[in-house]
This record gives C-alpha cells, sequence and structure tokens, in this order.
C-alpha cells in the first residue's frame, strides 16, 4: 500500500456538482481532493445540449424540480441563483446564447464550461486524480470526539490497456479527509461511467433511496403503434403532451425508436410505468369545432381537407397520410354531410387528445437524468450534510432532485455544490 494522504475534503465525483463544489471550498483555504473512476472529467458536461453545454436557465423556480420533498431545493436554489453562475461564465470571457424558455448554451462548446470549472479548481489548488476505484470508505472513530468525523478512503488506481499488456499491478492508496462529499451523479448514462456508488455509500450510513428511475429520456412503444411511429421517423411538431400530472407545450419528434424531442423528455419526468399520456397533436385548433362547422358551411369536403386547408398544413403530410390510415381509414373519401357528428366529435377528440400507452422508456442507456435518489428528509437542505453522520455531504444528482429539461439540472449541480463548499 501507497503513502496515506490526509486532505481537509474528499469529493467523490469529478462531474458538475463535484467541481462546483471543489472551487468553491478551495477558496475558503481548503485542501481539496477530487476522485473519480472515469478516465476523464466532466463527461456528461461535454455532451449535454448537443455538444453546447444547456448550462443554466435565466428563469429558475422551486417547480421546475421533482422530488418526494418538493421544498428541500429552495434553500440552495435561493442562495445560489443562476445569475451567479452566468457571472462567471461572463468572466472567463465565455460567448452564450439564449435559446427559448431561458435556456442558455454556449455559442461554441460545452468543453468552455468544463475548462472554466478546471481552471478555477486549479487557481486554488485543488487535486483531481481520475482512474480511481474507491474500494472501501471507513469512519475513524478515534477522531469523533473532535466532533469532526475523520473518513478513511482505500483507492485502487485503475490500469490502462498498456499497464495490463505489461503486467502492471494495480497500486493502492488510503486518504483521509474531515469532510467526505458524494458527488456521484445518478445512474444515467452507463457509457459516460454512471454508477450506484452514490447510493451504496448513502445506504452504507443508513440513508434511505427514493426508487431509481431513467428520465427525461425517450418514450418507446410496442405494436401498431411502434410500427406507425416508426414509419413517421424524423417528424417533428409543436404538440402538448400532457398526463394527469401535468402538461408542457413543446415539440415532439417520432424516432425509429419511438417518441422523443422536449415534450416526451419533459414528461418522462412525470410519467410511471403503464400511463397512457395523451398529444394534442394541433394545440392551436380545436379539431372537433372545425369538422362539425365545415360539415355545416362545405358539406362536401373530405376530413383530410379540412385538416390540411384549415390549420396552415400544421400537420406534416406523412402524418396526416399515417393518421387517415390508422383513425378514419373506412370514411376517408366520404364527404362531411355523409359523416355522422358522433364520429367527428371522437374524431376530433383524438386528434386534440391522443392516447397512447408508452411500452417504456429507452431507460438509463440515453437518459439525461436519474429521478429518484437519496431521501433529501435525511440531508441539511442548507449544507447538503447527512443527518446520520458528521462530515459526510451529499450534492448534485444522486440526491432525490430532479430538474426539468432547460439548464436546471445543471443549475442544482452548481447551487448544490456551492452551499456545500461554503460549509466542508
Amino acid at each position: 500500500m501507497d503513502n496515506n494522504t490526509h486532505y481537509d475534503v474528499i469529493i467523490i465525483g469529478a462531474g458538475a456538482s463535484g467541481l462546483y463544489c471543489a472551487l468553491t471550498a478551495g477558496r475558503r483555504g481548503r485542501r481539496v481532493l477530487v476522485l473519480d473512476h472515469a478516465n476523464k472529467v466532466g463527461k456528461k458536461i461535454l455532451m449535454s445540449g448537443g455538444g453546447r453545454c444547456n448550462f443554466t436557465n435565466y428563469f429558475v423556480e422551486p417547480e421546475h424540480f421533482i422530488s418526494a420533498n418538493p421544498h428541500f431545493c429552495k434553500s440552495a436554489l435561493s442562495r445560489y441563483p443562476s445569475w451567479e453562475f452566468i457571472g462567471m461564465v461572463e468572466k472567463h470571457k465565455i460567448a452564450y446564447h439564449e435559446r427559448e424558455h431561458g435556456q442558455l448554451f454556449c455559442d461554441d462548446s460545452a468543453q468552455d464550461i468544463l475548462t472554466m470549472l478546471l481552471d478555477e479548481c486549479a487557481a486554488v489548488g485543488v487535486q483531481i486524480r481520475i482512474n480511481t476505484q474507491i474500494d472501501k470508505v471507513n469512519v475513524n472513530d478515534a477522531n469523533a470526539n473532535k466532533n469532526s468525523a475523520r473518513f478513511e478512503l482505500l483507492t485502487t488506481k485503475k490500469l490502462s490497456k498498456k499497464d495490463i499488456a505489461n503486467d502492471v499491478k494495480p497500486s493502492q492508496t488510503k486518504y483521509s479527509c474531515e469532510s467526505l462529499v458524494v458527488a456521484t451523479g445518478g445512474l444515467s448514462i452507463p457509457t459516460m461511467g454512471a454508477s450506484g456508488l452514490g447510493y451504496e455509500l448513502a445506504q452504507q450510513f443508513g440513508h434511505q433511496l427514493m426508487s431509481t428511475d431513467a428520465s427525461l429520456v425517450p418514450f418507446t412503444f410496442t405494436d401498431k403503434t411502434g410500427e406507425l411511429i416508426r414509419a413517421l421517423s424524423g417528424i417533428s411538431l409543436p404538440v402538448i403532451a400532457s398526463n394527469e400530472r401535468i402538461s408542457f407545450k413543446l415539440p415532439l419528434l417520432f424516432t425509429h425508436r419511438g417518441l422523443s424531442g422536449p415534450a416526451m423528455l419533459q414528461l418522462s419526468n412525470y410519467w410511471q410505468t403503464g400511463e397512457y399520456i395523451s398529444i394534442n397533436l394541433l394545440p392551436d385548433t380545436d379539431i372537433t369545432t372545425l369538422l362539425l362547422s365545415h360539415k355545416k358551411s362545405h358539406p362536401k369536403q373530405l376530413i383530410r381537407t379540412v385538416l390540411a386547408d384549415y390549420t396552415d398544413n400544421a400537420l406534416p403530410k406523412k402524418l396526416l397520410v399515417a393518421l387517415q390510415t390508422t383513425l378514419w381509414d373506412d370514411i376517408k373519401d366520404k364527404e362531411l354531410a355523409n359523416i355522422k357528428d358522433e364520429r367527428l366529435i371522437e374524431l376530433g377528440a383524438t386528434i386534440n387528445g391522443w392516447q397512447l400507452k408508452p411500452s417504456g422508456t429507452e431507460g438509463y442507456r440515453t437518459a439525461e437524468v436519474t429521478r429518484g435518489g437519496i431521501k433529501t428528509d435525511e440531508v441539511s437542505s442548507k449544507t447538503m450534510q447527512s443527518n446520520f453522520q458528521d462530515g459526510l455531504y451529499f450534492i448534485g444528482e444522486v440526491l432525490d432532485v430532479t430538474g426539468w429539461l432547460g439548464g436546471y439540472n445543471f443549475q442544482w449541480a452548481w447551487a448544490s455544490g456551492f452551499v456545500c463548499g461554503e460549509v466542508v
């Protein structure tokens, strides 16, 4: 075993929340070490926002977050508003732009945000070690009488392919610290190195977990609906997507795997397996009223003509044809005058509220975040410290706090990292 190295603060996880906590603690003169098992820091930062990093949002409110305890996020978000992070971005002269709904993206690349965080960490002496596996975390009870628990971490250096080929033996290092911060993220995108380590550590210290699920994730469909959706792959249109709890007016995208786009990703945050979702394909038009009024004024028209000509072709032609085949194939060549009102009312209700039952989601493979996590009732909302173990902290996505699509999960990472970094 190698040297025993002591730090004031050790942070497990070199993602958004971990790096922000590190630079905040480092500014206070704390000796900080960040450990990560991945071969690169900030992988999810780099891939976010299509490589442009949707790093925050102009409009951040507690209702943009989901948690079994909806009040938990309020303290951190109010103490570290998005303007603080925007100020750092501007100080580093990173060009950015606003998209719809207050979302902020880098003009150039997500690398700009990661470089900024790493530069800020380096400026205050934060040390970062990658390719480091955490084998064990122990509490040194001998230090308990000093009123700040001392932690010991046993780690193994991950070997490169070259090391393995040269028969290099993995080296172990023992670290110790006064404050231990768990910033390991959730289970989303395992190819980026996601793991359940944070949850395991929480349970080691007696914390409960709220059940976890892939979130901000596309829906999948089987049977005939799946075939219909696959045939429409590539089509996008603005819709209102809803379930019994919430609705979003945003774009929908048909893909060869199912339904995606912002409307579906947002709704997935609020969806439970087995539930139906409702999609209003023409949110700006009451289709029932349109069809019934045209039956009176233009009785010889066909349904497809009305839906194309009198909605400014809001439905892409390929989608209109597919809907006709699915919903009114038996009366597609009938004039409105010869169709019963009940059938038109039913059709209007379907187009303004298409009921679909997803078979599931694409899962953690493509999910942007993990819903659920460490129960927040057992953590201080002001400092992120465990209620069960002094000196142990949880920040970011590992907690049961899930933001909407649009920069909110990053803002939670910055805010929770900041309030923790102020006290560790």
